[in-house]
Formats: structure tokens, sequence, C-alpha cells
């Protein structure tokens, strides 16, 4: 039964604010990837995200690999890897592990938690409360990595662009704005990877950037669920948020 003296309980903020669990520190950011896998032959492969992004930074795999967003969306095979795309861009024996017969079980491990011995390895980094806990914005700021932004062009600079957006709320009951900066995702990310199909810049405004679509996995939420420092983070985008 809802409360009539408090504004939010009983109303669609009951549902936005019951945020999705959180995965252990060393698992977030981990994926199965069953598309094409039977658990009776070769088990699903588990891919750690904080493994490779130390390395590459998401335009890597997302733009130019051409990974979807979604896991379980991409349309590769074993024969694709093998032939050099998708993972096999990497794992060619040359630049990691190739894919041979003996190597088969270090990704098809089917298990979430493959990589957790893997985790003390990040002890040194800049900490951060929620996700995997660690802060890749200052760690990558500091020198700790140095991920590279291009397989194919060892020239590639992200392009400068500085605009950071003030997005402000559309419900009477959310007092402090949004900060979207550019730049700190440009370091990551391609702008292809975000405009058109995430956020389509040719319909100016932000009327449905709204928490409860973020919660579904639209908008912010496609990185900022399951990869991304999770939505838990407030302040990391609402910084005037008491």
């Amino acid at each position: 039964m809802s409360d009539s003296k408090d504004p939010v309980r009983g109303t669609q903020f009951d549902t936005v604010w019951s945020l999705p669990a959180l995965l252990p520190p060393a698992q977030y950011g981990n994926v199965l990837i069953s598309r094409l896998t039977r658990s009776s032959t070769h088990p699903p492969v588990a891919f750690s995200h904080w493994i490779h992004r130390r390395k590459y930074t998401c335009r890597v795999c997302h733009f130019e690999l051409n990974f979807a967003m979604k896991t379980n969306t991409t349309d590769m095979s074993d024969a694709k890897i093998r032939k050099g795309e998708y993972c096999g861009a990497c794992h060619n024996g040359k630049i990691a592990f190739g894919t041979t017969e003996q190597t088969c079980k270090v990704c098809h491990t089917g298990k979430i938690d493959s990589s957790d011995a893997r985790f003390k390895e990040l002890q040194g980094f800049p900490k951060a409360r929620y996700g995997d806990q660690i802060n890749w914005v200052k760690a990558l700021k500091n020198g700790l990595i140095k991920p590279k932004q291009s397989l194919f062009n060892p020239d590639f600079e992200s392009i400068p662009f500085e605009k950071v957006l003030r997005l402000e709320p559309e419900w009477r009951m959310v007092k402090t704005r949004a900060s979207f900066p550019h730049q700190k995702h440009t370091e990551w990310l391609d702008c292809a990877d975000c405009h058109p199909d995430i956020f389509n810049i040719q319909k100016k405004g932000t009327k449905h950037f709204r928490m409860d679509y973020i919660k579904n996995g639209l908008f912010c939420g496609v990185c900022h669920l399951t990869v991304a420092f999770p939505i838990q983070d407030c302040k990391r985008c609402h910084p005037d948020l008491n």
C-alpha cells in the first residue's frame, strides 16, 4: 500500500529507484556468449570487459570489429574468428593466443566467474563505489593504462570534443540536472558507437532520457547497467546531488 505522505512511494518512482542487483566486483562487466554454443559440447564463452579494457578502448571492439552492444546479438562464429574477424582480429597467435584445440577451454568456460582469480591485478587502480569498483576515467588520466584506440591505425586520435551537456530533469521531484561530458566518453568510444543508433542527434532535445528508460537498457543504460559504472553511482552523473 502506498504512503500518501510520501511523494515517491506508490508512483512510477518506486519502479525507477528499484535498481537492478549488481554482480560482485570481479564479475561486473563479464558476459557469457552463448549464441551458437551448446553446453554439452562447447560451454558458453566467458568474456571479461575489465581484462580487455586495460589494453583496448571500447572503440576497438564496438566500432572497428563491429561487436554489437548487446550480448549474443553479434553475428560471429568460429569460422569467422578463424578468418580474423571479431575475436580473431587479436586472438591469432600473434597479438594474443590463437584459436586452437588447446586454447578452446580458455574462453569456453561457461562460468561468469572464471576470471575472478585475475581481479587482483587491479589492486593498485583508483577506486569507485560501485560496479567493478574501479575508476577507469582516473586510471586513464593517471597513465595507469594506455589502451589502444585502433587496431588498424597506430596514429589514430579521438576527436577533441569538450562539450558538456546539462540535462534538465523532466520530473518535478528531481531537482538535480544530469551532466554528460563528451570528452570522457570519446576517450573510450567512437561517436558512431552512440550516434545515431543509441542517441539520435537529428531529433533535438532530451525529453526521453529518463531513468525508467535508462533502467530498461535504453540510452545511457546500454552501457551503464552492465559495463560502465552502474546507475547506482548517482553522483557521477548528478554531481549536484546531496
